[in-house]
């Protein structure tokens, strides 16, 4: 079948994570977001004569919600991508009268047009009709391919940290015996093992000294990380490895940036060894050691979005009891210099000199809006405001979808939560990244006290700069504590001071117990207090509170 890359398939888990999302099948599409539809997914939620605990309605719901965990669009038996090769969408729920079973096959048959005589009547409490489903299926589902003799080839599904026998890798056999005792090899990082324990779901664990061609079940073979064994990779035997890989897996790329730092310097090592368990079930984000010198020792923090960002924050602060300090995120900006040599950065302090800069690129990301109609102004005016580029728009009732093509940067600190403000909390948010594109992007420093802050440094379109700076400015300023003398805030760009706010000083009446006399005792105690502000300013540090580095990197709109 001649493939059709117009067709709209699921959502990436690696772009929302899969306990996110639109609630669909498989996280396809609705019905009604598309144009065509080769293939309808379409749900009965119908149990009768239920006095107690019923349970059929809730299939479709349930189906729906374990389909979330579908790693890979690529099938590999029949060696096809179904949902690129056919528009397959969710066509939601049909109704049936609960209490005539008659009238509701004839309102499936009505409905779907697909004739339901032949359906059979089941009772899991009485046990009517369970065989003759089991025999429907055995009739039905075809045999599972595969060959035994083949070399082994064996395709990654899912696999999870268990704190008893490591990682446990869910796998589905192509091709090839695996069994107890055989060295295997990752064909993504040429990591070899030896298999200790095989097995399959029952559901519960059942031991089997081997897994034959067109079977699932499990493995554990010594893995001591999540991140070793990537979803979607192959495995195969050492000795006699299959000629390629099946197709299919991509790893996954962080995205979004920051900087993690505990708030009490004492509880590092607690938060390294957090960030070291929290990898073993979840390899998806990175890490690595940096310092700041107003922050202290933290990491920087890779991440596959927002979304993702904050939940190991969340996981990190109420599974181990840890205060963090989040800085502002960041994407990764691709730099040419000019000896053509292209340079990722995703960290402010990485920012060469412009002067050796020959081109900088952002990611690009194409966003879907799904908003009431009487919000779409609005949704337009906060879309332009952060230079996307509008690539269609339509209306499904009383509806809109709007796609925008939006700089990542632009919707990373704040956009979604400005995007609810202003539709009251009705519109929807989905993105998927595309490409990367050329833009003006400059570093904008906050100095205080006439010293940079790292922590607040962030990487700008030119155009927003200045803007930027000035919002910044005037926000510490209000953070910011007073102290014993002005305490000058500026926003610049390179040696260019394009903001500035001025925090004013504490004043001590010095001369308030002075009466009468001669003016030159009052000018004297006036011109000693004058000195003191200045060592003061020269030698003085300031302390910037906690909330003040991801406080003073949100826009202006939100206070609006």
């Amino acid at each position: 079948m001649k493939k059709n890359k117009k067709t709209i398939q699921p959502v990436s888990g690696t772009k929302v994570p899969r306990f996110a999302g639109p609630s669909t099948f498989a996280r396809l599409p609705e019905l009604r977001d598309v144009e065509k539809c080769d293939v309808a997914i379409v749900g009965i939620p119908f149990d009768a004569g239920t006095s107690y605990r019923p349970g059929a309605r809730f299939g479709p719901q349930s189906i729906r919600q374990a389909s979330r965990h579908l790693r890979t669009n690529y099938h590999p038996n029949y060696d096809s991508e179904p949902f690129v090769e056919q528009q397959v969408a969710d066509a939601g729920d049909i109704t049936c009268n609960p209490f005539n079973i008659e009238e509701a096959i004839k309102q499936i048959e009505d409905i779907i047009g697909i004739e339901a005589k032949d359906a059979i009547k089941i009772s899991a409490k009485t046990g009517k009709g369970v065989e003759d489903l089991l025999n429907l299926l055995v009739k039905n589902l075809p045999v599972p391919e595969g060959i035994d003799e083949n070399p082994l080839q064996v395709f990654v599904i899912d696999s999870w940290y268990d704190k008893y026998l490591g990682v446990i890798t869910l796998v589905r056999i192509k091709d090839g015996i695996l069994k107890v005792g055989q060295k295997i090899q990752m064909m993504s990082n040429k990591a070899c093992y030896e298999i200790e324990k095989v097995g399959i779901f029952t559901p519960k664990i059942k031991y089997v000294n081997k897994l034959t061609a067109g079977e699932i079940g499990f493995l554990t073979a010594g893995i001591k990380r999540v991140a070793d064994c990537k979803i979607g990779d192959t495995l195969t035997e050492e000795k006699k490895p299959c000629d390629k890989a099946l197709p299919g897996f991509k790893p996954s790329q962080p995205v979004v940036f920051c900087g993690l730092f505990p708030y009490d310097s004492s509880q590092f090592n607690d938060f390294k060894d957090s960030l070291e368990k929290l990898s073993l079930n979840d390899s998806s984000f990175s890490y690595e050691q940096e310092s700041s010198a107003a922050l202290g020792q933290g990491f920087r923090c890779g991440f596959l979005g927002l979304l993702h960002m904050e939940v190991i924050r969340e996981r990190l602060e109420r599974e181990f009891n840890l205060q963090l300090i989040t800085t502002a995120p960041s994407v990764v900006y691709q730099i040419t210099d000019n000896n053509n040599k292209i340079k990722k950065i995703q960290n402010p302090i990485e920012f060469p000199d412009p002067s050796l800069i020959s081109k900088m690129e952002e990611p690009w990301v194409t966003s879907t809006i799904i908003v009431p109609k009487n919000y779409l102004g609005s949704v337009f005016e906060l879309c332009e405001s952060r230079r996307g580029e509008q690539i269609d728009h339509n209306f499904m009732g009383k509806t809109a979808v709007v796609k925008y093509k939006l700089p990542l940067a632009e919707t990373i600190i704040d956009f979604y939560d400005r995007l609810k403000s202003i539709t009251t909390g009705y519109a929807s948010f989905d993105y998927q990244i595309d490409d990367y594109k050329e833009s003006k992007l400059i570093k904008l420093n906050i100095l205080v006290n006439q010293e940079i802050v790292e922590p607040l440094s962030i990487i700008i379109h030119a155009t927003h700069a200045e803007q930027r700076g000035r919002e910044i400015c005037k926000r510490l300023k209000d953070i910011l504590p007073r102290q014993q003398y002005k305490l000058p805030i500026q926003a610049a760009i390179g040696g260019k001071i394009i903001a500035r706010e001025t925090v004013p000083a504490y004043r001590k009446d010095v001369t308030g117990s002075l009466y009468g006399g001669d003016r030159t005792r009052k000018d004297k105690l006036l011109k000693k207090q004058k000195k003191g502000k200045q060592r003061l300013k020269q030698f003085g540090k300031v302390d910037i509170p906690q909330s003040a580095f991801l406080e003073a990197l949100k826009t202006s709109e939100n206070n609006k």
